[in-house]
């Protein structure tokens, strides 16, 4: 790109970060009444989703206003997000049970004897634990990079968001935008944040959904005006939000050595074929750790497993999980190239989906090899109606 361009989006991305910081101050539930319900460019549906993993991280810090606006300009089809709950029975939108990886909350020391330590899924996990605060404490952290070796120009500058202005994200786009909530260890959230008239998690998940007009199976007049996948390791919480909404759901897959927190089922039985039979009753795809479908040794890839195609034999798709551009998450079959993997994956495993932190790398894959069908550019309009006019000409 000319030093113009580059110029021009350092402008845009200038404007959506200050932007962001104005949100992040703003009340929980910024969505303005009616003020996304006009025509916009439709989801694309033809090719594999660009899956936006907690937006686009691997520039902006993770989970943040900032994150999706950058994420939605490099083209996504769907921003995700994992939800938790605040003390008060918030949700917000942040990736761990503890707020010591990603934030600045140590340097508080009116929260210095928050510290504790919960059971997290058979594990004793030790921190300053999301459950322990209120919203408005939550609001006033800031949060970083999660990886080092990313760009740390906006560590602090940007806060936790809640759910409600996730979806204000997303609807307000200018462009259908598909949302991805995950429904994030919903058994510890489940112990430790109690709604009233014996609501849980998932109620209060569901109807928050259900308030900004998200509805409707996969596919769907609904569905196509709001698109959303709704996602999660665990089983029983995927069929109870099942009995709640039609809105298609993913079965999330770890890796082979994790049993589901819920059920305690090992992934060979959760990827068996039995298993498959009897989950596609309540999900429309599944999500699982990408180095479990094809299997790494000293980081080269090995003989791929048959579950894309076993899934895909039960109707269901595939939407793995995480493509990354550093080499250090590269296997070596691809010679530090994120686009040979993309290609591997969506050309000879055929998966249907890719959950990726970033998003314009993908994007622009995706537009250089399956460009959107339906749109034809001014030279190529004027060719055809130069042909159509030299078809009637005299000889």
């Amino acid at each position: 790109m000319a030093s113009s361009g580059w110029y021009v989006v350092s402008v845009i991305l200038f404007i959506q970060l200050f932007l962001a910081r104005v949100r992040g101050a703003r009340s929980y539930y910024p969505l303005s009444s009616g003020s996304y319900n006009h025509a916009k460019q439709p989801l694309q549906t033809f090719r594999p989703y660009n899956i936006a993993h907690r937006g686009s991280n691997g520039e902006i810090p993770e989970e943040t206003v900032a994150a999706y606006l950058r994420a939605i300009e490099e083209g996504a089809d769907f921003i995700e997000t994992d939800i938790l709950s605040s003390k008060d029975g918030v949700l917000i939108c942040f990736h761990d049970v503890i707020l010591d990886l990603t934030t600045d909350v140590g340097n508080y020391p009116k929260f210095a004897n928050r510290k504790r330590t919960y059971e997290v899924q058979g594990q004793n996990i030790t921190g300053y634990f999301v459950v322990d605060f209120t919203i408005e404490e939550l609001k006033s952290l800031r949060v970083k990079q999660r990886y080092p070796f990313r760009d740390q120009q906006y560590n602090w500058k940007f806060s936790i968001i809640t759910f409600e202005e996730f979806i204000s994200v997303g609807l307000e786009a200018e462009r259908t935008v598909g949302i991805y909530p995950e429904i994030k260890n919903p058994v510890f959230i489940n112990q430790h944040v109690k709604w009233a008239n014996g609501k849980r998690f998932e109620d209060i998940f569901v109807e928050t959904l259900k308030k900004y007009g998200y509805k409707g199976s996969y596919m769907s007049r609904d569905w196509l005006k709001q698109p959303l996948f709704i996602q999660s390791f665990a089983p029983t919480s995927l069929i109870c939000i099942s009995k709640l909404t039609d809105s298609p759901k993913i079965l999330l897959i770890d890796d082979v050595t994790m049993p589901t927190q819920d059920t305690n089922q090992s992934y060979w039985e959760i990827t068996s074929d039995s298993y498959l039979q009897f989950i596609r009753n309540y999900v429309v795809g599944i999500g699982p750790w990408k180095d479990t479908i094809v299997p790494a040794v000293n980081n080269y890839l090995t003989t791929p497993t048959d579950l894309v195609a076993r899934a895909h034999a039960h109707n269901l798709q595939v939407h793995p999980y995480t493509y990354r551009n550093e080499n250090l998450f590269l296997h070596f079959d691809f010679h530090q190239d994120p686009y040979a993997e993309y290609t591997y994956w969506i050309h000879k495993i055929g998966v249907d989906g890719l959950f990726t932190d970033f998003t314009g790398s993908l994007h622009w894959y995706q537009e250089w090899t399956s460009p959107v069908k339906d749109v034809k550019s001014a030279d190529a309009l004027l060719r055809t109606i130069s042909g159509m006019i030299s078809a009637y000409e005299e000889p």
